[in-house]
């Protein structure tokens, strides 16, 4: 059996260093130098795609595609999210604007919001309830998502962002029987 799952959100909020966390095997990643400093302020960014996987065993992996964070490549979204289970969300908690990312990103990938297959992790928090704020605005969206203050420099933070993805895909399949 393989899952596919997807790492979306803004430029800079550890899409590809949760993959490179995780990832079982060297990680495929297109970065390139980063010309938008005003969005955020680091050297490279995703530019197509990062992609790395999870052995599970000698019949099941998971595939990790990390999307491009910067809407001039949104027209990638469409064409990696084809087929995928679900996606993490990744914010960064110091930006300005996270919460209006936090919307952007709900409707750009709606269809995987309305079957529950999306989980958000929030990174830079100072204390867990620095999340709160996340939780009030998906509740009163009247959206029910798990919401995780996280280190994507840590497997084991992302591996509890794709554990509780995988849960909820399965739990969603029965509900739907």
């Amino acid at each position: 059996m393989i899952s596919k799952i997807l790492f979306i959100g803004p430029m800079g909020a550890g899409k590809t260093t949760a993959i490179t966390a995780v990832s079982d095997s060297e990680p495929i990643t297109t970065e390139a130098d980063n010309l938008d400093r005003a969005q955020s302020d680091k050297a490279t960014t995703t530019v197509a795609l990062d992609y790395g996987e999870i052995y599970l065993d000698e019949d099941s992996s998971v595939l990790l595609y990390g999307m491009p964070g910067q809407d001039r490549f949104d027209f990638m979204w469409p064409i990696l999210a084809e087929g995928a289970l679900g996606a993490v969300l990744l914010l960064d908690h110091s930006h300005p604007d996270a919460v209006a990312q936090l919307d952007h990103f709900l409707e750009a990938f709606a269809a995987l919001v309305s079957c529950g297959a999306l989980v958000v992790g929030v990174g830079r928090v100072q204390n867990s309830q620095d999340i709160g704020v996340y939780q009030a605005h998906l509740k009163a969206k009247g959206l029910a998502l798990p919401v995780y203050a996280t280190d994507v420099r840590h497997k084991q933070n992302v591996l509890l962002l794709i554990e509780t993805l995988i849960a909820n895909a399965e739990l969603n399949e029965i509900l739907e029987r």
